[in-house]
């Protein structure tokens, strides 16, 4: 796994990022960029460039492996990604999310242009936040075993701000369940979904 540094210990409920309302030409929230430009202001001739080609356009700070993973996927060189291309930047992080988990990352931190694909901002705000889960899901693994039990997640819930009765938690849990009579236990992927 990739390291993350710079996440702090306070918790917080995770909410799709704020883009600024003018971009680098003047253009506003919902009006088109201008020919050959992309949402990002860049020309697209220079979008074509090889690596590094999106790093300026990253938040200031951006780690590198980040940037890195982004560019990796855009193999269009488009300055966006989609489900597809999302999957396969967070399996160099993280371990593969299935499509559910995907689209509804893509949903939380949607671009307000392209409801199908993510930017590089928005790239970098689902990959901040997907350090911050990681880091409560690892902190309430108590047992170290890659998946949280009922009472593991009953904390972690309880980290995060959210006191819920057992029958909700239970109620939660139950979408899990494989019907094989084992313990539900939740991976890293079903934690975030």
């Amino acid at each position: 796994m990739a390291s993350f540094s710079g996440h702090s210990s306070q918790s917080y409920a995770p909410s799709a990022p704020e883009l600024p309302q003018s971009g680098r030409y003047g253009y506003h929230h919902g009006a088109t960029p201008p020919p050959n430009h992309s949402y990002y202001g860049m020309p697209q001739q220079q979008q074509q460039q090889g690596p590094g080609y999106m790093q300026s356009w990253f938040p200031p700070g951006t780690n590198p492996d980040v940037i890195r993973a982004f560019e990796m996927v855009d193999r269009d060189r488009s300055g966006f990604i989609d489900e597809n291309e999302l999957q396969q930047a967070l399996s160099s992080g993280y371990r593969r999310f299935n499509l559910r988990t995907i689209r509804l990352l893509m949903f939380l931190f949607k671009n307000p242009y392209d409801s199908l694909r993510i930017g590089p901002k928005e790239f970098a705000a689902l990959w901040g936040c997907l350090g911050h889960w990681r880091a409560i899901f690892d902190r309430y693994d108590r047992d170290r075993s890659g998946k949280i039990d009922s009472m593991e997640l009953r904390d972690a819930l309880y980290s995060l701000g959210y006191a819920l009765p057992p029958s909700v938690l239970q109620v939660l849990l139950s979408k899990y369940d494989d019907r094989s009579g084992r313990k539900v236990e939740l991976n890293f992927d079903s934690f975030v979904e």
